[in-house]
């Protein structure tokens, strides 16, 4: 299965500091499944509130479980229509979750 980055686009009546700290509940569930340390190494994501927006490195496996576990919070917490997800098209060098959300709005 193929697997990649993920962009999550915010509708303006979702308030992003809700969707801040649900993106840092998913993170600790993260590290509840794989290890403070493992999600350290191996997490990639970048929230940017002016432009509603946060992205989620889904090419490793707590990346993917971080990516599901917010996917989930978000529709329980805001419901499905409040939010969309995106697959980023990758790129063949990696980079940094922060460096697709600038290169997305440039």
């Amino acid at each position: 299965m193929h697997h990649g980055i993920y962009r999550y686009n915010f509708d303006p009546d979702v308030p992003m500091r809700d969707v801040e700290e649900t993106l840092m509940l998913a993170v600790l569930a993260g590290e509840s499944l794989h290890g403070r340390a493992h999600v350290r190494l191996d997490a990639a994501f970048c929230l940017d509130a002016k432009k509603r927006c946060c992205i989620v490195d889904a090419r490793s496996e707590v990346g993917r479980n971080i990516a599901r576990i917010f996917t989930g919070f978000l529709t329980q917490e805001f419901g499905d229509a409040a939010f969309s997800v995106e697959r980023v098209a990758e790129r063949d060098e990696p980079t940094s979750a922060e460096a697709i959300l600038q290169e997305q709005h440039a």
